[in-house]
C-alpha cells in the first residue's frame, strides 16, 4: 500500500455536515456494492447472449421512466449467464437493465456477443460498439445476412440477431454502447461496461484478500474482488472494488419516444411511418444517475426487487487502509465532475491505458513488485466526458487528522482502547490482524478533545463543530471515533456500566457524543460517512430536489464490523 495525501479541509465542512445530517437520517440502513456482473453464458467461455429491450425505470420522484436498455436472453440452461462475483446473493440478468450487464472477461479471451434486438419496430435498428477493441463480424457479410451495415457498425434490424466477436486484447475498464443514432439510443439507456481482468497476478499482489481483524463472534470477511490486480502491474493490487457508470435522463425525449412507438405499436419494420422521429435537442436532464440509479435509490441493495431494470447499486464501503479500485465510466451526454470526499483518487489508466512514467528505469516496490512507476494524476473530481472510462485508487487512513479516530485512550480498561501502534509500516501500524491495522502512529494516543469543551480554544487539539451537527442516522457512530463502542474506548464511561466501575473518575465527557445512539445499537456498524457527489450542483437533485441525483456515501468503516457485500 502506497500513502496518498490527505485532502485538507475546506471552508465548507460545517456546510457539508448538515448536509449529511439531512442525507443521512431520511435512509434506511445501507447495502453493499461490489462489482457485480456476468462472465459467459453458462457453459461456453466468453459468449454473451444480449437482447435490446424496453421497459420503464423506476425514479426517487415516483416517476417510471421508459427506456430501452440492454439484458439477456430470456430462457434457461445455456442462455443462463454465470454471475460474478461468486459471493454476492440472489444475482438476475432481466432482459432489459440500466446500464446494461457489465461484461467480465480476461485479457487474451476471444468475446463472442450475439445481440438480439427485441426493441419495438418503430425504434428501427441497434447495435453495440466496443470502443478500443478490434472487433469481427460476419452478420452483414453474405447474400442474406440477418444484419444491416450501418454508418458505424453492423447493425440488428427488429427481430434480428447480429453476432460481434473480438479479442479481450486491454485489462482495464471499457465501455460499450449503441453504435446506432447514439444521440437517442444512448439516451434511452443502451450502454453498458465490459471489464477485462488482467491474465496473471502481478508481482507483490495477493490472490487472496489481506487479513482483517474479526471482532469476537463474528466471521472474516469474504472476497468480492474480480482480480487482485487492475493491470499487470504491480502498483495495481486493490483489495475493494466498485464500478460506477454516470449518466442522466432528459424526461421529454423519453415521454416523446414513449408516444411515438405506442402511436406505430404493430407496424411493419421498414414501413412508411414505421420510425421515430425524436428530437434531442434542446438537451435538458432532469435526472442523474449512477448505474442507473438516482439518490436513495443508488444505496439500496444489488439485484433489489423494487428496481427490476436497474440491478446495480452505488454504496461503497472500505476499512481504513485499504486500497478501494474505482472504475468510472461516463456514459451519458454530460460532463460529471464526480468528486469523492475524504481524498484525491490516484488514476491508474484511462480506457484500459496504463498511464506510465517516461522513465524506463524499472523500480521496486514497498509490496515486492517492480516496474515502470505509474504516472496518473491525484484528482480532487473525477471528471468524464461521454463514453470516457478511468481507473483509479481510493485510500483512507484517517493520516492527517492530527487526532486518533480511534479512540485510544491510555487511561481506559478498555483493552481495545490501549492497543500499541508500531510505526514499522512506513509510519503506520503493521499488525494486519490488529483492529488498529494502519493506524496513523503520529496521531495515536492523541484525544479530539483534551478538555470537556476542548476546542483549540479550550486546549484541544481541534476545531470542533456543533455537536447537534454531529450525525447519529443511520451509518455515523455518533462519534469522531471509529467504532460502535468508539466512544467507550476514549472516555472510558460511556456505554458500558463495568467501565464506569472500574473507572470512576470518567465524571466529565466533554462535547463528544456518545457512539450508539438513534439508528445504531454499540454493537452494529458505526463509522464515517463521506459524502461523494458530483459537483455539477443541479447533478444532485432528483427533478430539482435536493438531496438526489448524483450523490452517495462512502461508509468507512472500522475493521470490527464485518463489511458484507453478498446484496
Amino acid at each position: 500500500m502506497r500513502p496518498m495525501n490527505m485532502k485538507s479541509a475546506t471552508s465548507k465542512t460545517q456546510l457539508l455536515l448538515t448536509m449529511l445530517v439531512a442525507v443521512t437520517l431520511s435512509l434506511a440502513p445501507a447495502a453493499f456494492a461490489a462489482t457485480p456482473g456476468i462472465t459467459s453464458t453458462a457453459g461456453t467461455a466468453g459468449t454473451f447472449n444480449l437482447t435490446a429491450h424496453d421497459a420503464y425505470l423506476n425514479q426517487p420522484d415516483g416517476q417510471a421512466v421508459y427506456s430501452w436498455g440492454y439484458g439477456c436472453v430470456a430462457g434457461s440452461g445455456t442462455n443462463q449467464p454465470t454471475f460474478v462475483p461468486q459471493a454476492i446473493s440472489k444475482p438476475a440478468c432481466n432482459t432489459m437493465q440500466v446500464p446494461g450487464p457489465t461484461l467480465v472477461v480476461t485479457e487474451g479471451a476471444t468475446v463472442t456477443i450475439n445481440l438480439t434486438n427485441n426493441l419495438p419496430a418503430a425504434v428501427g435498428n441497434t447495435s453495440i460498439l466496443f470502443p478500443g477493441f478490434n472487433v469481427t463480424t460476419t452478420s452483414c457479410t453474405g447474400t442474406t445476412p440477418p444484419g444491416q451495415l450501418g454508418l458505424l457498425t453492423c447493425e440488428a434490424p427488429p427481430g434480428q440477431t447480429v453476432t460481434y466477436t473480438f479479442t479481450a486484447s486491454a485489462p482495464g475498464t471499457h465501455a460499450y454502447y449503441s453504435g446506432t443514432q447514439g444521440d437517442l439510443q444512448v439516451e434511452m439507456g443502451l450502454y453498458g461496461a465490459i471489464i477485462v481482468l488482467p491474465s496473471s497476478t502481478p508481482s507483490g499482489c495477493t490472490a487472496t484478500e489481506p487479513a482483517h481483524y474479526v471482532a469476537p463472534g463474528n466471521l472474516p470477511e469474504k472476497d468480492f474482488r474480480l482480480a487482485a490486480a487492475a493491470y499487470n502491474h504491480s502498483d495495481s493490487c486493490y483489495d475493494r472494488e466498485y464500478l460506477f457508470q454516470f449518466s442522466e435522463i432528459d424526461p421529454n425525449i423519453h415521454r416523446q419516444a414513449e408516444a411515438e412507438v405506442l402511436a406505430r405499436n404493430g407496424c411493419t419494420p421498414g414501413a412508411a411511418r414505421c420510425s421515430l422521429d425524436v428530437p434531442t435537442e434542446p438537451y435538458h436532464p432532469s435526472y442523474f444517475m449512477i448505474n442507473g440509479r438516482s439518490m436513495p435509490d443508488d444505496m439500496d441493495p444489488n439485484y433489489a426487487a423494487q428496481y427490476p431494470h436497474q440491478p446495480y447499486n452505488g454504496d461503497p464501503h472500505m476499512h481504513p487502509g485499504e486500497l478501494v479500485l474505482l472504475r468510472i465510466i461516463g456514459q451519458g451526454r454530460w460532463q460529471h465532475p464526480f468528486h469523492e470526499h475524504g481524498n484525491h483518487v490516484r488514476i491508474l489508466a484511462r480506457d484500459g491505458n496504463l498511464i506510465l512514467s517516461n522513465s524506463t528505469t524499472p523500480i521496486a516496490y514497498a509490496n515486492g513488485g517492480s516496474g515502470v512507476a505509474l504516472a496518473g494524476p491525484l484528482l480532487f473530481t473525477t471528471t468524464t466526458t461521454p463514453g470516457l472510462a478511468m481507473d483509479g485508487i481510493f485510500y483512507w487512513t484517517a493520516k492527517g487528522l492530527n487526532w486518533d479516530a480511534y479512540g485510544h485512550n491510555p487511561g481506559s480498561p478498555d483493552p481495545l482502547a490501549t492497543l500499541p501502534c508500531d510505526g514499522l509500516l512506513n509510519g503506520y501500524h503493521s499488525v494486519t490482524t490488529d483492529l488498529n491495522y494502519y493506524e496513523w502512529c503520529q496521531d495515536h494516543n492523541k484525544p479530539l478533545q483534551v478538555a470537556p469543551f476542548g476546542d483549540v480554544g479550550g486546549g484541544g487539539p481541534a476545531t470542533l463543530p456543533d455537536p447537534n451537527l454531529f450525525t447519529n442516522g443511520p451509518w455515523y457512530g455518533g462519534s469522531p471515533y471509529l467504532g460502535p463502542d468508539a466512544t467507550t474506548r476514549a472516555t472510558g464511561c460511556m456505554g458500558s456500566s463495568a467501565l464506569q466501575t472500574n473507572a470512576p473518575n470518567c465524571g466529565a465527557t466533554g462535547s463528544t457524543p456518545p457512539s450508539g445512539t438513534i439508528a445504531n445499537s454499540p454493537s452494529s456498524e458505526a463509522g464515517f460517512a463521506f459524502m461523494w457527489h458530483s459537483h455539477n450542483e443541479r447533478e444532485i437533485t432528483t427533478n430539482n430536489i435536493f438531496p438526489g441525483g448524483m450523490l452517495m456515501m462512502m461508509l468507512v468503516d472500522s475493521r470490527e464490523f464485518t463489511i458484507d457485500e453478498t446484496n
